[in-house]
């Protein structure tokens, strides 16, 4: 499956915040993303920032119900996490890597969300994610 970006604001750069339009198209053998899938995300992430907005260690957000469930849906997510990523930096990190089996994160970004949100999003952009 391929997300495809498209935004007069992508040739400017990677740029987490910026507006993308997202069109889908499937690839591998695989449908587009559901919109309930998104349906699904969107409920899940709002439950697990509004229960974990508290903690301030990542594995502890991680190990939420809400952000387990997130990772169980697999790779159909990806396309919203990245999304999610772009619009506005927050620990989807280990989501991400968990259900990839990558992390594009250089060392000296550990630590600091919005540089580890920008190698995430250069990540989907890499890989077609994003257009």
């Amino acid at each position: 499956m391929v997300l495809t970006m498209h935004t007069e604001t992508a040739s400017a750069g990677v740029g987490v915040g910026s507006a993308p339009d997202f069109k889908f198209s499937g690839g591998h053998g695989c449908n587009a993303p559901s919109p309930s899938v998104n349906v699904r995300f969107q409920e899940l992430a709002k439950r697990w920032r509004k229960e974990t907005s508290h903690l301030s260690l990542a594995s502890r957000m991680a190990s939420h119900p809400a952000y387990r469930e997130i990772i169980a849906i697999g790779a159909a997510v990806v396309p919203f996490l990245l999304a999610e990523l772009r619009r506005k930096p927050d620990h989807w990190f280990i989501a991400l890597e968990e259900i990839t089996g990558e992390n594009p994160v250089p060392p000296e970004s550990e630590g600091k969300v919005k540089r580890m949100a920008d190698a995430w999003v250069q990540w989907g952009i890499e890989r077609g994610h994003f257009k």
